[in-house]
């Protein structure tokens, strides 16, 4: 079942029990753009963007589940639940293909609505993301240490205070962030893998690096360049993870990239 409702500007999509808070700027044209933030609250990170952007092309940006407006629903997801209302959304909003940008946790939706459900999608610009895990003997080795540290808990006389201390400093900001309600979720995203789908990607893709970026390492992105045929690798000497905020021509870049034949 599917429902939308409307309030003032504020603008909500609601499938399979999950509703999802967006915003459109621009106005009527052949070709449409949906902006896909990263992991929290960081739709409001894209303002300078859409005002460059807005003044061609129509933009949808939106607020994943449990983030910004849109709620969190009343059991665990997965990635495929994120990626799934994406794909719901742009079947019954969008009239044309659309042009996808993606940052971070973005790009893992854009990878399965590309790669895995084949979604009909004109260009794709890829910032910084996220999605590809590999081996890492740190990793690895820092897992250990947790579980290990954890098993001592009984030794303690605050149990609790020491578990929650212990899971601040072996766990990601982005986890430690997290509302209770949403540990599983972020654990089950974590942990899936999507390297298997890049290869079916084949959409006009940009990619923009930054070769400073401590989240998802600049080898990601010269992975990504292998993979997907139809990619070029654009990346920023001093760039961090946020490069799309950091660097100045990152915008004219994806519009050079969207309005070339």
């Amino acid at each position: 079942m599917t429902a939308y409702v409307t309030i003032g500007d504020i603008m909500y999509y609601e499938k399979n029990n999950i509703k999802i808070y967006y915003e459109i700027y621009g106005k009527e044209n052949k070709k449409e753009i949906i902006i896909l933030p990263g992991w929290g609250n960081t739709r409001l990170t894209f303002t300078k963007m859409i005002e460059k952007l807005q003044k061609d092309y129509k933009i949808y940006i939106l607020d994943y589940p449990g983030f910004g407006s849109s709620p969190f629903p009343n059991k665990d997801l997965n990635i495929y639940d994120y990626a799934n209302i994406i794909k719901e959304f742009i079947k019954d909003n969008l009239k044309v293909k659309p042009s996808l940008i993606c940052h971070s946790f973005g790009g893992r939706i854009a990878i399965i609505l590309k790669g895995l459900y084949k979604v009909p999608i004109d260009k794709l610009i890829l910032i910084d993301i996220a999605g590809i895990r590999r081996k890492s003997i740190k990793r690895t080795l820092r897992v250990l240490i947790y579980k290990l540290r954890k098993k001592l808990v009984y030794l303690k006389k605050n149990k609790v205070k020491y578990l929650i201390n212990l899971r601040k400093k072996y766990s990601s900001n982005d986890y430690n962030n997290l509302q209770k309600n949403m540990y599983i979720t972020f654990k089950n995203i974590v942990n899936e893998n999507l390297k298997k789908y890049i290869k079916n990607i084949n959409s006009k893709t940009l990619i923009l690096w930054g070769e400073k970026d401590m989240d998802t390492p600049l080898k990601d992105g010269y992975y990504l360049k292998r993979k997907i045929k139809d990619s070029k690798l654009i990346t920023y000497k001093e760039g961090n993870h946020f490069v799309y905020i950091t660097e100045k021509d990152v915008t004219n870049k994806i519009l050079n990239f969207i309005k070339k034949v």
